[in-house]
């Protein structure tokens, strides 16, 4: 009987059993065993193939210092000279997300190890490796666990034996935005003609090529007067007090906070940028550049505005998910309204 083909797991704190967020500063933990979703893993693989190691790391810790975790999570991947290596599924979590993505693309570019990994469409994590991987669509929630590991598991094992993958459709990955040549009966132009008539039927068709779906936003109606308006400051930059001690992530982010700035006139020393997606130089040298408060006092100051609402609300935009974005804006956005405010200024980087 043929050797089993090796795998390695990596996975999040939560789902290594270390613990919850309280854990998610948890450094690299390297094990040789199964443990959590590399244990179901492991049986799904019918005796072709073994996880023979598994790698955790807290999210918070992994995205903080995300190149020497890349480095010591390298180095355990090449010790265990796996066939192909095993991350998530990560589901709808963003930090979660974009580790197993980070960890992919090194894997796949410094060792030439194929990866197989499970996500959300709306994950953050599916745009960063999605040409280096391929992503099991999932929920968004651990409850499709099971259906997700044996997509997963069926991957791998094709990767292993070197077999060719076939299109998304019929194997269960998100598109991979990669295109082959491939020969057909049917020319585009008849295929283009079919998808049409089916169409115009009300019949059942199947599309080449997957267009995004945008939503359309109406936007509100004008402030009649902005002499007698308040005006709140919202954004997505980063800026939070000295410390962050809401601990918004820098990346991905997973909440927001406001903070007081009535009687300020700027916001000076106390506040900084926590995100993680630009150069925070300028951003920390005078915050006021990402979150206006000293132009808005101005404004209030001349009678241009009626008056500045006593809170910022703030989070870092950069690999948010979009589902997560909208939930914030959903909350901040019934706040403001509650507390009378007229209009918001949003800012980003």
């Amino acid at each position: 009987m043929p050797d089993k083909f090796r795998a390695v797991y990596y996975i999040n704190q939560f789902f290594g059993q270390i613990g919850g967020e309280e854990s998610a500063y948890a450094p690299v933990l390297v094990k040789d065993e199964k443990i959590g979703p590399a244990s179901a893993f492991d049986t799904l693989l019918v005796g072709e193939g073994e996880v023979v190691r598994t790698i955790i790391c807290g999210d918070n810790y992994f995205n903080e210092n995300k190149d020497k975790t890349i480095s010591e999570i390298l180095s355990a991947v090449e010790a265990a000279a796996p066939s192909v290596l095993v991350a998530g599924p990560a589901f709808n979590a963003g930090r979660y997300g974009t580790a197993c993505a980070e960890i992919i693309k090194a894997v796949t570019r410094e060792l030439k190890i194929p990866a197989v990994s499970g996500m959300y469409t709306e994950n953050p994590g599916v745009a960063l490796c999605r040409e280096a991987a391929y992503i099991v669509s999932t929920g968004e929630s651990a409850g499709g666990m099971r259906e997700a590991l044996l997509k997963m598991a069926a991957l791998a094992k094709k990767l292993a034996a070197g077999d060719e993958i076939g299109p998304p459709e019929e194997t269960g990955y998100i598109p991979r935005g990669i295109r082959k040549t491939v020969f057909v009966q049917k020319r585009g132009s008849r295929r283009a003609v079919d998808m049409l008539l089916a169409i115009l039927c009300g019949e059942a068709y199947q599309t080449e090529m997957e267009m995004p779906v945008f939503d359309t936003v109406s936007p509100a109606r004008p402030i009649a007067d902005l002499t007698n308006a308040t005006i709140a400051l919202c954004s997505s930059g980063g800026i939070v007090p000295l410390g962050n001690p809401d601990r918004i992530e820098s990346a991905s982010a997973q909440k927001w906070a406001r903070y007081d700035i009535s009687g300020k006139k700027s916001l000076g020393a106390d506040f900084y940028s926590t995100h993680g997606g630009y150069d925070p130089v300028y951003a920390n040298e005078m915050p006021d550049r990402i979150v206006p408060v000293d132009i808005l006092n101005e404004f209030k100051n001349e009678g241009i505005i009626g008056g500045v609402h006593p809170y910022f609300y703030s989070t870092t935009g950069t690999g948010t998910a979009v589902g997560k974005a909208a939930e914030f804006g959903a909350e901040i956005g019934a706040r403001l309204k509650n507390a009378g405010v007229d209009g918001v200024i949003l800012t980003s980087t």
